[in-house]
């Protein structure tokens, strides 16, 4: 018997499986139709051009700590921290008696063109600030950034100490320059001055070809061999296109908001390095001195760890403490670990009660 026939036959039996999981998978997907995003319930209570500040409906008895509120990146929408309810850092802390506010920046169009970084940071992000202040009776509030909202969110804090309490923040990059980061190998050899005044405001579809191609293969061809093997399953098939509308749901980027971030971060390493400045002040952070909680994530390639680890060393709180998710980027919201978060941050909180 030659063994290379059998070899060849178990091939050709693969792909004709695999053929007919594709085929099984076009009417599975035309069934699941329109897939819902945020899965907890939440009411409008600020509003300022394209920015939504949204209340989250409690789940459980009041823990009596002060609110939180959630500063997200610019990037892509802040329904990814309320995905899908098993796997929600905001059902997992509304169920643990927090109030959850969070801030949606919406979708920026030609009016936000010259929108600059201190236009985040010590006008919007401030304004929601005093609203959840005002609402709750709070004189200072717990702020949770992530990713490009905690680079926000140190900001602000640095800026306004006598309005937050407790301090957390979630893959947030601090040092821009580490060798092992691959988008900062990317934005710091584009001409953000050449992009931003050709484009304007810098489109989202463009941004998250560039976020794909940092990982090619893992992050499209591997993915979508692998959809096969959950084709069958109709749960797990429309959590997969709930993630891939997230993914590919990508607002564009206020123009010099981005030339900022790009050059002063990326580039010039303004904030590791202290010489950021916002409204003629510079941003110090040894200015902090509230607790501060930082959680990352030991696989992330947007922000690996030698990124956001240096924060440490940065502020002037002595009150300083670190939770290392065993995940990526993504994975710290949506994976099987995920609910490890919510229950870190509560925990955090209510030892400093």
């Amino acid at each position: 018997m030659n063994p290379f026939n059998i070899a060849g036959q178990d091939a050709l039996n693969e792909v004709l499986e695999f053929s007919r999981k594709l085929g099984r998978g076009i009417d599975a997907v035309t069934r699941v139709g329109e897939v819902q995003v945020g899965c907890s319930d939440k009411d409008p209570v600020y509003s300022e051009d394209k920015l939504t500040l949204y209340r989250y409906r409690p789940l459980a008895e009041s823990a009596g700590r002060a609110p939180i509120l959630l500063c997200y990146a610019l990037v892509n929408r802040p329904y990814m921290v309320d995905l899908q309810e098993d796997r929600s850092l905001v059902r997992g802390l509304l169920e643990r008696g927090l109030d959850v506010y969070l801030i949606d920046w919406g979708y920026p169009d030609g009016a936000d063109r010259f929108l600059e970084i201190d236009d985040y940071v010590n006008g919007y992000l401030d304004r929601c600030v005093d609203q959840v202040r005002k609402a709750t009776g709070s004189d200072r509030i717990n702020l949770l950034g992530i990713c490009q909202g905690g680079t926000f969110s140190l900001c602000y804090t640095a800026l306004h100490p006598e309005k937050i309490g407790n301090l957390m923040v979630m893959v947030t990059p601090v040092d821009f320059q580490t060798p092992e980061n691959l988008l900062s190998k990317w934005a710091r050899d584009i001409d953000a001055d050449k992009m931003v005044d050709t484009m304007g405001n810098v489109s989202g579809d463009l941004l998250n070809v560039t976020f794909l191609s940092l990982m090619p293969f893992r992050l499209t061809s591997q993915k979508y061999v692998a959809l096969a093997d959950i084709i069958d399953d109709p749960k797990q098939l429309e959590n997969f296109i709930r993630m891939e509308k997230w993914i590919f749901d990508s607002p564009d980027q206020a123009g010099e908001t981005f030339r900022q971030f790009i050059k002063w971060m990326f580039q010039e390493n303004r904030l590791m390095k202290g010489t950021l400045e916002l409204r003629g002040k510079r941003v110090d952070l040894k200015s902090i001195r509230c607790p501060v909680f930082n959680v990352y994530a030991t696989q992330d390639h947007l922000v690996p760890p030698s990124a956001s680890i240096p924060l440490e060393g940065l502020l002037g709180t002595d009150d300083y403490s670190t939770f290392a998710f065993k995940g990526g980027h993504i994975g710290i919201y949506v994976s099987g670990r995920a609910k490890q978060v919510p229950q870190a941050i509560a925990d955090w909180l209510a030892a400093r009660a």
